[in-house]
C-alpha cells in the first residue's frame, strides 16, 4: 500500500510502497479515505515530541476511512502519528475506541479536518473561556482553521466577537459576522491595547507576542492560549502579568480526547445544519510535501487534507 513516512526528524515525509500492517485481534480494519494535515503532525516530526514514533513512521494523527462493513468513521486517538504510525496511508487497522461513525453526506475531506479544529475551538470558547452574550471575544488567528472555529462558535454563544490575523489579505477569511484587525494596522493594534475592550482572549497563535496581547483584554478577564505556530515560547514579566491581572489558561486537547469524542455528535448536527463550517484545500498523497509546506507557512486556506 501507499503510505507517507517520515525518514528523519525535521524533514518532509516521503510516498513509499509498504507492507499492509498485519491484522490485531480486536481492532479494525479501516481504508482511509482522507487525512488531515495538522500542526501537530509536524511538531511531531520535529524530533522534539516525546514520547515520539520510532523512524520511519507514518504520519498522521487523524483522518476518515471507511470500515470493512461499510460504515464511514472519523478515525483518531490512540496514540496515531503520536507513538505508532497514523493516517496518512491506504489502510489502518485501529482499536474500535480510536473510531466514530460520520454520516455518509459529509464529505471524506471535511469528515478528516473540521472535528479537530471545532472540538478544540468548543472547548475554548464555551468550556474554557465560558463565552455568553455578555462577552466581548477577540479571536486571534481568526482566519486559520481553529481561529475560523472559534469565531463561529462565540457568535453561536451571542457574543461580540472580533477576529485578528496577520495580514490585511487575509481579512476576508474571517467568518462573516465577526469585526476584522490586522495586525499589519498599527492604530488598530494600539488601540486594543489602549482601551483593553475583550473580556476573553482566544490565541490560536502563541509565540512570544502571547502576554502582550493578553492586554487587549480588560482585567479580571481571561486569555485562552491553544497554539504556537508564532512561536513555542513567552517571556512573562511577573510584576506587569499581576498588574494587568488576565489569566492565561491553556487548552489541553490530548488531556481532554474524552472531552472532544463527546461533542462529536453536536458539532456534526451542527456542520450538517450550516451553522459550522470548514473551509479545505486537498492535495493528491503525492504532494504531501507541499500541502506541509504551506501548511507551516500559514498559506492554508482553512485545512489541509490528503486524499488517498
Amino acid at each position: 500500500m501507499r503510505a507517507a513516512r517520515f525518514h528523519a526528524w525535521g524533514v518532509l515525509p516521503t510516498v513509499d510502497e509498504v507492507a499492509e500492517p498485519a491484522a490485531r485481534d480486536g481492532y479494525v480494519t479501516v481504508r482511509m479515505t482522507a487525512a488531515a494535515l495538522s500542526h501537530l503532525d509536524l511538531t511531531v516530526a520535529g524530533g522534539t515530541w516525546h514520547p515520539h514514533p520510532e523512524l520511519p513512521y507514518i504520519g498522521g494523527v487523524e483522518g476518515c476511512g471507511v470500515t470493512e462493513s461499510g460504515t464511514q468513521v472519523l478515525v483518531r486517538g490512540g496514540g496515531l502519528g503520536l507513538v505508532r504510525d497514523g493516517t496518512w496511508a491506504e489502510l489502518v487497522h485501529v482499536a474500535p475506541k480510536a473510531l466514530t461513525p460520520v454520516p455518509a453526506d459529509v464529505p471524506a475531506e471535511v469528515a478528516a479536518t473540521f472535528f479537530q479544529p471545532a472540538s478544540t475551538a468548543y472547548v475554548a470558547v464555551h468550556d474554557i473561556g465560558r463565552a455568553g452574550r455578555d462577552d466581548v471575544v477577540i479571536v486571534v488567528g481568526a482566519a486559520g482553521a481553529v481561529g475560523g472555529q472559534a469565531v463561529q462558535q462565540a457568535l453561536r454563544a451571542g457574543a461580540t466577537v472580533t477576529g485578528v490575523v496577520r495580514r490585511s489579505e487575509d481579512l476576508d477569511r474571517i467568518p462573516a459576522g465577526a469585526g476584522r484587525i490586522a495586525l499589519a494596522d498599527p492604530d488598530a493594534v494600539t488601540a486594543l491595547t489602549t482601551e483593553r475592550p475583550a473580556s476573553l482572549l482566544i490565541d490560536t497563535v502563541g509565540g512570544p507576542d502571547t502576554v502582550g496581547r493578553s492586554r487587549w483584554v480588560a482585567p479580571g478577564g481571561r486569555a485562552v492560549v491553544l497554539g504556537y505556530t508564532a512561536g513555542p515560547t513567552v517571556t512573562v514579566d511577573l510584576p506587569s502579568w499581576l498588574l494587568d491581572d488576565v489569566a492565561l489558561v491553556p487548552v489541553n486537547m490530548i488531556r481532554l480526547g474524552r472531552r472532544a469524542r463527546e461533542l462529536e455528535a453536536e458539532l456534526t448536527t451542527a456542520l450538517l445544519a450550516g451553522e459550522l463550517t470548514v473551509a479545505v484545500e486537498t492535495f493528491p498523497l503525492e504532494a504531501i510535501g507541499t500541502g506541509l509546506e504551506r501548511l507551516r507557512a500559514g498559506t492554508l486556506h482553512g485545512r489541509g487534507a490528503v486524499l488517498l
